[in-house]
């Protein structure tokens, strides 16, 4: 399993408006350029995390891309599931499985118990902790 790279560079954005002073807003070419991420595609993805919740967007010459909230409310599973959807580890944790195995599999309880705590650890994980220091 490896993270996407639609995910890496989200949490790297995210990463980066964490470290910015409070009210303070950053245009895409200004977060693409510090980050080392391709303009177009972080576009995109900004608008990802607008429609998450997690970015607010500005319009207008001045305008540009806050965080929604304080930083350390902001989980890495937050920015993975908002450009992946929802983790799973395998398809048999989720309830709509159509594996032959499907409920009796006796690995499904690992896989379960697994899935819950790699995402109790990514919730864990917040960008007030883990941020970037914000450069002019």
């Amino acid at each position: 399993m490896q993270l996407s790279r639609k995910a890496d560079y989200a949490l790297r954005a995210v990463m980066h408006f964490a470290g910015m002073p409070k009210g303070k807003l950053a245009s895409i070419g200004t977060v693409a350029k510090a980050q080392k991420i391709p303009r177009e595609f972080l576009a995109k993805i900004l608008k990802d995390l607008t429609w998450a919740g997690i970015l607010v967007s500005y319009q207008g010459v001045t305008g540009g891309y806050r965080l929604s909230r304080p930083a350390r409310d902001i989980s890495f599973l937050d920015v993975i599931e908002a450009m992946e959807g929802p983790i799973a580890l395998n398809l048999c944790t989720q309830d709509s499985c159509e594996c032959d195995h499907y409920p009796d599999c006796k690995m499904r309880d690992f896989w379960v118990k697994e899935e819950e705590h790699f995402k109790k650890m990514l919730s864990r994980a917040n960008f007030g902790k883990y941020k970037a220091v914000y450069k002019k």
